[in-house]
């Protein structure tokens, strides 16, 4: 049996991504199937997320990818939050997360849809939105218009505010392949309907993207990557040709055959946004999260929250950044002095973190007091 160690698999990891070195000739697109999906709750992380691991790229490239040239698409992804996915990817997402089994709603009765009003609120978004951008306002309009007056009862406890019932099956219309965002109008989130797409068997082709990028790994640990109950994950894996490896002292997966790693171990220093997937999807946490880093930058055991300091394939660090106009004031804190080599690094990526966000940075070493991000 192939043995593969935490150093490797790091190493292969940061490669794959375009972590190691920024990927030349490759668009957001193909970054984000190399990804497996892109964590964009927050849309500027999640940019930053893309623009980091090609070669000279800025925001405005992703967002160009996004919004003019169709290669990426916002939508609901992994447990449901909100990711850029490669468009051409679209019928695998769909094909694999419409066939997960609904969660339990934790809504009360009264106020949780039935599994037939829910369907007719997916039917309804997929008719409403085919041709149209519209905010979330019109859209209820126009859903309780398809469906009725139920639809529209504002009975779903949110920020301070009811939302209408209909909204409880946003995600689930996502996954379904009949709603995705369009363009903020002004500060006004819109919704559309993605490109025409027949959806494809897409379990196993899921499993298999994630073992490209995150292997080995187990189905336990793609199951809670994707939000989905660990006999879902297992059987997708039991599609799959596949290689079990001795793995830091356990057993693990990779595709059948793919057990190359780099020779030498990650090295450098690398600034991740919010919720970058690396973090999100990388295991074993313990092992990504060494030390003090478990505890400063995890949020009660949560990956995503803080920004991240990558020192040689693992986390060493929190970092923030605050912008005025073009100005953006970078605060990095480290968890270990770092090396000459290392602090000459760091200058490099906050001087490459202005190029993407399209800012001037002004670096500072020493403590972010900012907490985590909801």
């Amino acid at each position: 049996m192939r043995e593969l160690s935490w150093p490797e698999v790091s190493a292969r990891r940061l490669l794959r991504q375009g972590l190691a070195d920024p990927v030349k000739d490759a668009s957001p697109a193909d970054l984000a199937s190399a990804m497996a999906g892109v964590h964009a709750q927050v849309l500027s992380a999640g940019e930053h997320s893309l623009a980091l691991r090609l070669d000279g790229a800025t925001r405005t490239d992703v967002q160009q990818a996004l919004w003019q040239d169709g290669g990426l698409v916002k939508t609901y992804g992994p447990r449901g939050t909100v990711h850029l996915l490669a468009t051409r990817d679209l019928p695998m997402w769909v094909g694999a997360l419409s066939t997960i089994p609904a969660a339990h709603n934790v809504m009360p009765d009264g106020v949780r849809l039935t599994p037939g009003q829910t369907e007719e609120v997916v039917e309804a978004l997929r008719r409403v939105l085919t041709g149209a951008v519209l905010t979330m306002d019109e859209l209820s309009e126009a859903v309780v218009a398809e469906t009725g007056p139920w639809a529209g009862d504002k009975v779903m406890p949110a920020f301070q505010d009811m939302w209408p019932r209909w909204r409880q099956a946003v995600a689930h219309a996502a996954h379904r392949g009949a709603l995705c965002f369009g363009p903020n109008r002004g500060r006004k989130v819109t919704f559309t309907a993605p490109p025409a797409f027949e959806p494809a068997p897409g379990r196993g082709a899921l499993a298999a993207a994630y073992l490209h990028a995150y292997g080995p790994a187990t189905p336990q640990q793609f199951a809670r990557w994707l939000g989905t109950p660990v006999g879902w994950a297992s059987q997708a894996f039991g599609e799959l040709e596949l290689e079990e490896v001795a793995y830091e002292g356990g057993r693990a997966w990779v595709l059948a055959g793919d057990t190359s790693a780099p020779a030498a171990p990650a090295q450098g220093v690398r600034l991740l946004p919010y919720f970058d997937a690396y973090t999100i999807a990388g295991q074993p946490r313990e092992l990504l999260f060494p030390g003090r880093a478990f505890e400063r930058a995890l949020n009660r055991g949560q990956a995503g929250n803080y920004p991240l300091v990558l020192l040689d394939g693992v986390v060493g660090g929190v970092w923030h950044q605050k912008r005025s106009g073009k100005k953006i004031a970078v605060t990095v804190e480290t968890l270990q002095p770092l090396s000459p080599a290392h602090r000459d690094e760091l200058d490099e990526q906050v001087t490459r973190l202005g190029e993407i966000m399209e800012g001037t940075p002004a670096l500072t070493v020493g403590q972010v007091t900012v907490g985590p991000q909801a």
